[in-house]
């Protein structure tokens, strides 16, 4: 039986690094992961302390790799300039590393955003990112996830919390595409190997459901899955605006609703294109909306959050 390829892995502590994490363990592939603080429970998982800033721990990283599997990036910051550095720069930099290094591979995570770079900083960070990776002369496979969901995620729980107490706020009309993030690192995984189908090519990923929801329907289905049927109040993007200004007075650099985040929220169509599905015969999504909402229900129920 072939030995698979060791896999670099950025990101590894985070919501779906964690998550790739375990499905890699699951098939039995060596990983190592890059981390600014290494957790306590470090798995089958050899560690590298460091940042996407840092060549030096870059270098270690994609020692010996197969592939790299870039998950890290900065999806909420106060400044341009952050997600610049965090999204652009560390992509740059750990193109070099790989690169100087000789790994064949690239998989690259960016995101549903990067398709309309003019609405948002962080959907033009990601979107020049892309473009880096694109032009370079690694086996590469883009993946532009729609809105992710699933255990240990805090910024869709805001809304399990607000279909708790009984009233969803959701954006102007539009629909949107969701994916569990379970789904999603399997995929990663599934992408490792490269090949005609996915070498090359950027791809949409959704949980399968056509078309996408709108975000009444979005709102609804979590507030079944909490128990609810909640008020949903379909917000103007100037009332939005306005709630990301009170937010980073409340919160602080922690806000999760910011100005840059109601750029691309307000935007009608965020619903991932059948053009850039993923071939079946590589990864095909299991777990359907209303059920993965409710399991990720019964998570933040068992850890307290809800």
């Amino acid at each position: 039986m072939t030995q698979p390829p060791l896999v670099a892995l950025t990101g590894g502590t985070g919501f779906v690094g964690q998550a790739t994490r375990q499905v890699l363990a699951a098939r039995g592939v060596p990983v190592r992961a890059l981390a600014r603080t290494i957790p306590d429970d470090r798995g089958d998982v050899e560690w590298v302390q460091g940042g996407l800033s840092n060549h030096d721990a870059l270098a270690q990283l994609v020692a010996g790799a197969g592939v790299v599997i870039h998950v890290a990036g900065l999806t909420n910051a106060p400044d341009t300039a952050a997600f610049e550095v965090a999204n652009v720069d560390g992509t740059r930099n750990l193109l070099a590393a790989a690169a100087t290094a000789g790994v064949p591979r690239f998989v690259c995570v960016s995101s549903l955003s990067a398709r309309e770079p003019q609405l948002s900083v962080y959907g033009a960070s990601k979107e020049r990112a892309e473009r880096l990776v694109m032009e370079s002369d690694f086996d590469w496979t883009v993946v532009r996830p729609p809105a992710v969901y699933g255990p240990r995620d805090r910024d869709m729980f805001e809304l399990f919390r607000a279909a708790k107490l009984g009233v969803v706020p959701v954006p102007p009309p539009g629909r949107v595409s969701m994916i569990h993030v379970d789904d999603l690192a399997a995929l990663l995984v599934a992408l490792i190997p490269g090949g005609e189908a996915v070498s090359g090519k950027l791809f949409e990923p959704d949980d399968g459901h056509p078309g996408g929801l709108t975000h009444v329907e979005m709102a609804l289905l979590i507030g079944e899955a909490v128990g609810k049927r909640p008020l949903v109040l379909s917000l103007p993007k100037a009332i939005l605006s306005l709630g990301a200004r009170i937010d980073r007075l409340v919160r602080g650099a922690g806000a999760r609703l910011t100005a840059d985040r109601v750029g691309y929220m307000t935007h009608p169509d965020w619903v991932a294109r059948p053009a850039f599905h993923v071939p079946q015969s590589v990864w095909q999504p299991h777990i359907a909306t209303a059920a993965g909402l409710a399991a990720t229900a019964r998570w933040y129920r068992a850890q307290g959050w809800l």
